[in-house]
This record gives C-alpha cells, structure tokens and sequence, in this order.
C-alpha cells in the first residue's frame, strides 16, 4: 500500500524553513515529510533523518545515496541529545520533526504484527532487532499488569475482562499471532463501537508497552529544547489522546501550581519555560481525509524554542 504521510504539508510548513536551515526529521517513517524538507532548505541545508525501524532506515539509504544534505541515522528519538551531540548539532537546529505512532507500511505488513487485519506472528516491535516480541511479552506479564496496560494504554473499559481472557488463553497455548489474540479479545468484548474492531483499543496497549512508547515521548520532548536554536521551531504529529496529552502538557506553560510550592510568591510568567505555543491545534482538513483516513485522528502543535533566564540571543 502507498504510503501518504500525514498533515504533510502543514507540518512542514510550520518549521519555517530557509535556504540553508538545520533541519531534523526524528521518525523518518517513508520520507515523505523529508522530502518536503528538502525541497524547502535549498542547496546548502542539511537534513538528518532517523528511525528506529531498520527497514526504515534500508529505505532511507537507498532512497538519499547520491543526496549529500543528508545523514541518515538508525536510533530510538529517545537518543535524540545523545545524536545531535555526536553530529556537533546541538543547539544548532532550525526545524524538529516529531511524527508519532505507528507508519502505514508498519500496518500493512502482516509479518510486523501490528494489525489485525491480516493475521501475521505477533511481534509489534519498532525496531525488530531487539527487545521481546508482543507474543513474549504476553507470555510472562502478570494479569494484573496486564489488566494497568490495557486500561491506562488502550484507555479500555473492559481492561479487566480483556486481560483475563488472555491470561486464561495463554495457559492453554501460547498466543503467538495477531489473529489468535484479535479473537481472544473479541470473544471477550461485551459491547462494540460502531465501525471499530474490539480489539484495536488492546493492540495500542500491547504496542505501546512492547515500545516503551510513551516513555520515549516524554524522553525526546525534554531533549528537543537542547537540540533546537532558539527561534527554532518543533512540529509534532500525535495519533491518540495519550500522546496528545503528553505533548499538550510539555509545550505548554507551567503554572505556579504544576512547578512551584503554593506559598512562594511567584506569578506564572516568572517559570522558566522553553516554548512557546504556536497557533492552535491542526488537524486534517476534509480533503486529505478523503485521501487518507488514516489522518482522521492526527493532531499537529507546534511550538518555538524560546530563551530561558541564562541563555544570550545571538
């Protein structure tokens, strides 16, 4: 299946993007917003692109062999400082992409075990050369950890239900693909939503905790404002409420109440802060749903790197 990237241009656009800008794309995916990058930063500019997927990586290889602006690196976005300190970029980069979750050639390939639509080995990694599969993970999590995951990660009412199907399953026989555990949790569900499978809010839960995905979130949020000039400007793409949230609460200003002991009189524009919103919340207008409803539940912030107290504007 082709992949379409989401909020392509609007994503893109936000950064702001010059002839010679620094540009980091932290989830590669199939290019399509590096591309788009590219096109914007002219002969001179630079881009770095990462994935953690290794097939991502293969096709980010090939597909910029003869492209001298770009440096293709295979890491978490977790090891997002770590990177840039190794490039000598820290500090120093225009424009951040951030775009979250799961790629439509991730979904498409059964072999990969992130959907349920074509039954594959449950597998779910990210970056398949290391770390357990889902079906190893689901081999040895308690039922009461497994009941947290479902509910907090897949925010499912029916956790509790959910999870005791599978553990009862598994001391049976191990659940090893996507269809064997689709039906597990189908056969438990006791009511439906319209137009959506049992099981999708359960597969989330799995992946993200199979990925650690939403500590890796909260680890690349806290290392984006090192790696971005100030003036720079961060574009990030979320998929589900999770996410969203994580990403809302970091870009927004603290109040007294979130960082500072009640009895100190501090007002909230006195806590330092890297960021500044820009704009509100975008989200896939009605033609690019119609080409990709994949998009319907894509929420595009931005936000620009601002000085804190000790740091001079150049």
């Amino acid at each position: 299946m082709l992949h379409i990237p989401v909020l392509l241009k609007p994503a893109v656009d936000a950064l702001n993007l010059h002839e010679g800008a620094r540009v980091v794309d932290a989830t590669y995916g199939r290019g399509g917003h590096s591309e788009l990058i590219l096109e914007q930063i002219g002969a001179s500019g630079e881009l770095l692109v990462m994935d953690q997927d290794p097939e991502a990586i293969l096709h980010a290889q090939e597909r910029f062999k003869e492209e001298h602006r770009v440096t293709v690196v295979q890491a978490n976005f977790s090891q997002l400082e770590q990177r840039m300190a190794a490039q000598q970029w820290l500090g120093t980069v225009d424009g951040l992409l951030l775009d979250i979750g799961v790629s439509s050639p991730q979904l498409d390939d059964a072999s990969r075990g992130f959907s349920f639509s074509n039954d594959g080995e449950l597998d779910m990694r990210m970056d398949t050369s290391r770390g357990a599969t889902a079906a190893e993970w689901l081999r040895q999590v308690s039922e009461s950890e497994l009941v947290t995951v479902i509910k907090a990660y897949g925010e499912e009412r029916y956790a509790k239900r959910i999870a005791n199907a599978i553990v009862a399953a598994r001391a049976v026989e191990n659940i090893n693909t996507t269809g064997r555990l689709a039906e597990i949790v189908k056969a438990a569900h006791p009511r439906w939503e319209r137009h959506h499978h049992p099981a999708t809010r359960t597969f989330q839960a799995i992946r993200i905790a199979v990925n650690g995905e939403l500590d890796a979130l909260r680890t690349v949020l806290d290392q984006a404002a090192s790696t971005l000039k100030i003036g720079g400007l961060l574009s990030v793409i979320s998929f589900h409420s999770l996410e969203d949230r994580i990403v809302k609460h970091h870009l927004r200003k603290p109040s007294p109440n979130d960082e500072i002991p009640r009895h100190l009189p501090i007002q909230p524009a006195e806590i330092p802060h890297p960021w500044r919103a820009v704009g509100k919340m975008i989200k896939a207008d009605e033609a690019e749903l119609s080409d990709n409803p994949r998009a319907r539940s894509a929420v595009l912030r931005i936000a620009e790197r601002v000085a804190m107290p000790d740091e001079a504007v150049l």
